[in-house]
């Protein structure tokens, strides 16, 4: 029999599960999203299985992932509640929400599963964090949803008190790069450069070096000391960096990340 797992809102990042999940054997993916419209393209195109409303998609799935931002959680948990057992498993994704907070709302009646996922999922290269200490959640159960992530991306189990450093540091880390991108980018703007044609280079850039780093067996600090050549152009531009502290403003901006998304968990619930 087909394990059943049903997603709340199919938004960006449960587009992107939906679609990465799509043609699995053995597997049938159920949705629900008040935008009746993407409901029936991802019918379409991704041979979702659309649910009526979210009682609907409780009751048919095993598993069942709230793909929904932090303020709609309480909301919608407290809605499917009644027609939650503990042989179904709540996933959720919400940002700054704890299991203990979700298992409140749930009346503790299934195991729940935090995952924190980041937008590179959109193109088949997300990195996750599970976290997977409930104690109603079976081996299993377990089981399955890290093999149901690791054909999405690159996943780690982590302790539910690592996650606001995860969210900060790799949820937020895409507008972090992208900063730095755009940064270069107009860079090369101001010294003269087509725009267009500058963002291709620095986009190949960040996604060759990135290559190196994954592929390579040396460290990070080695493989930028290979391009730091005694008195050269590269030393001269990261003595301007450091004389600005940049790496210490990027410590900071994830340390306050982490510091908001602890904020959030405790507003939302």
């Amino acid at each position: 029999m087909d394990v059943r797992i049903g997603l709340i809102g199919t938004g960006n990042m449960g587009g992107a599960i939906i679609q990465g999940l799509a043609g699995r054997e053995g597997l049938q993916v159920h949705g629900y999203d008040p935008d009746s419209q993407r409901m029936q393209m991802l019918k379409e195109s991704f041979n979702l299985s659309p649910e009526p409303d979210i009682r609907s998609l409780t009751e048919n799935c095993d598993y069942i992932l709230l793909a929904i931002k932090p303020a709609l959680l309480p909301q919608v948990v407290s809605g499917i509640e009644p027609y939650l057992s503990a042989s179904k498993c709540l996933i959720s994704v919400a940002a700054g929400i704890r299991i203990m907070d979700i298992s409140y709302r749930s009346s503790n009646s299934c195991p729940v599963v935090r995952v924190m996922p980041n937008t590179p999922a959109l193109v088949g290269r997300g990195v996750f964090a599970l976290c997977l200490e409930h104690e109603m959640l079976t081996e299993e159960q377990s089981i399955f949803i890290r093999r149901l992530f690791e054909s999405l991306g690159q996943v780690h189990v982590l302790p539910e008190k690592d996650f606001d450093a995860f969210t900060a540091l790799i949820g937020s880390g895409p507008a972090y790069v992208c900063y730095f991108m755009e940064s270069m980018v107009d860079a090369g703007v101001l010294m003269g450069l087509d725009r267009k044609e500058t963002t291709e280079m620095v986009t190949e850039l960040f996604a060759g070096t990135a290559q190196m780093v994954h592929e390579g067996n040396m460290h990070i600090t080695g493989l930028k000391e290979m391009v730091s050549s005694p008195g050269g152009t590269t030393i001269s531009g990261l003595r301007s960096l450091e004389r600005r502290a940049v790496k210490a403003a990027v410590m900071e901006a994830v340390e306050r990340a982490a510091m908001r998304s602890r904020e959030l968990g405790k507003e939302e619930l």
